[in-house]
């Protein structure tokens, strides 16, 4: 794990913006969390079930961080305590395809890293190219394809005191972390998530693709944070929750239907992130 530092000498660097965002982040809502999770489309009834809100801002309030526009994001950033543990709850993410860099993909995830949190538990809904992993139906994600066509380690190298660019992803989810998923619900499926830039849906011939290299899960998010938040030495969780089956499987593909099914899958999805949360 690294600590941030903010140096005047490059404060174009994104690794300062973070810094800079977790000092605002730090006086409004206290300093010693040490898990954050990112809540994905329709996951924001979750924030309730992990523990008492001891505070509650506007993630707009964090230098660098544009509104979510995505419905079923709330915008808030949650202080939760719940045992031993103090979470920071992100309800949203802002996404490629609405018109943002890397950098501000991934800036929230390096600025709760900056703020001291060593395990994220990332979360999104996403499609299923497994038929037996219908909508409802959370899966453990395992393993990730980025064919967004970017990456957060691209560009300048990282500035000194960094790891460098080229960080191993052998690990990226924590194995840990998916050995307690798991104890914490044996029927658990875990499965490998294909993040693609998005704003459309993908054809069924796409999904045939997918599904050749080796995809269970489809979205349009996730991927760019979890390389971000391990480079900087986080434990990273993943969490999909399938809302619908991916195109050719089903019917039509709708925002709708994703957040109807998203809200109808609150207390198994706050069971698991509380078990992430939790783990020893």
């Amino acid at each position: 794990m690294v600590t941030l530092v903010c140096s005047t000498a490059r404060m174009d660097s994104p690794f300062d913006r973070a810094a800079t965002a977790a000092k605002v982040l730090n006086n409004r809502v206290g300093t010693g969390s040490d898990v954050a999770v990112v809540l994905g489309s329709g996951w924001a009834g979750a924030a309730g079930g992990l523990g008492e809100i001891v505070a509650d801002v506007p993630l707009t309030d964090l230098p660098g961080v544009p509104a979510p526009t995505v419905a079923g994001h709330s915008g808030r950033l949650l202080r939760v305590e719940t045992g031993s543990r103090s979470v920071l709850v992100l309800g949203g993410r802002n996404h490629l395809y609405e018109g943002h860099p890397v950098d501000t993909v991934v800036h929230t995830v390096r600025t709760v890293i900056a703020a001291g949190c060593r395990t994220v538990v990332l979360t999104n809904a996403c499609g299923s190219l497994v038929r037996e992993n219908g909508p409802g139906t959370p899966v453990l994600i395992c393993d990730q394809l980025n064919l967004t066509g970017r990456s957060p380690m691209s560009g300048p190298e990282p500035p000194p005191g960094f790891p460098g660019r080229f960080c191993d992803l052998t690990d990226l989810y924590s194995p840990r972390l998916r050995a307690a998923a798991l104890a914490a619900d044996p029927s658990l499926r875990e499965g490998v998530y294909a993040g693609l830039l998005g704003g459309a849906y993908e054809t069924p011939a796409e999904i045939s693709m997918l599904r050749t290299l080796g995809a269970d899960l489809v979205g349009m998010s996730t991927v760019l944070e979890a390389i971000a938040a391990r480079h900087l030495g986080a434990e990273v969780a993943g969490i999909g929750l399938v809302t619908n089956l991916a195109a050719g499987m089903a019917g039509v593909l709708s925002h709708g239907e994703v957040l109807d099914v998203a809200r109808g899958s609150t207390d198994r999805i706050v069971a698991l992130i509380n078990a992430l949360i939790g783990a020893p």
